[in-house]
This record gives C-alpha cells, structure tokens and sequence, in this order.
C-alpha cells in the first residue's frame, strides 16, 4: 500500500551558516533505511566540513549552484543539473554564489549521521 508522507523531518545542519534540510524519506522521517530523499536550501557562502559517507549521494540543483569539492577536483552543479558522489570517497559540498542553492539530495542507503563521518 502507498504511503502519504505529510510533511517532512527537519534534520540538524553542519557548516558555517543555517541551512534548511526537510527529509521527505529516509530514517528520520520514514523509517527506511535504504533510501532518503531530502530537500535542502543552503544560502550564499555556506560550506559544510569534508566527509567520507558510507552511502551514495544522487544531487539535482533546482536552484543556484552547487560547489563539490572531492579527491578527483571541483564540479560546479547548476540548476537542472545533478551529480553522483560515491561512497567511501571524501566530498565537500558548498554554496558561493550570491543566490546560494536548493537541491534535492537522494542517498543510498539512507543518510546517517553516524555514517555520514564528517571532519
């Protein structure tokens, strides 16, 4: 049976400024572990700390850009664009631009904060 998500979980930020993070499914909101799907607005010279995540991590920029940082260089993400950041690889996501970012995060299996291993 289909399940109706009412409205979604807000979850804890790291960085240096307050970002916004509404998780729709996933462990917080929903009870599942193998995927969660979260809505996040992040503003204008937001950085968060390098992590290596036990999980894969599937972005679409709605809005703004997205700065990733990893071992193999940096991706300037755009709206209606997306990147694929693999597990067991250091990231580090961010928001320079003057208009910061909203995007949709989708991590498999579901984002943890005890696996998400931050710096």
């Amino acid at each position: 049976m289909a399940i109706l998500i009412e409205a979604p979980a807000q979850m804890r930020p790291a960085g240096n400024k307050p970002k916004t993070i509404e998780e729709f499914v996933g462990r917080a909101n929903s009870d599942t572990s193998d995927v969660s799907i979260a809505k996040m607005v992040s503003p204008s010279g937001w950085e968060e700390p390098k992590q290596t995540p036990e999980f894969d991590e599937y972005t679409v920029v709605l809005r703004g850009m997205l700065r990733v940082e990893s071992e193999a260089g940096l991706l300037e993400v755009r709206a209606g664009q997306a990147v694929v950041a693999p597990k067991g690889e250091w990231v580090r996501y961010s928001s320079p631009g003057p208009e910061g970012a909203e995007y949709v995060a989708v991590c498999v299996p579901a984002f943890s904060y005890n696996t998400v291993h931050r710096e």
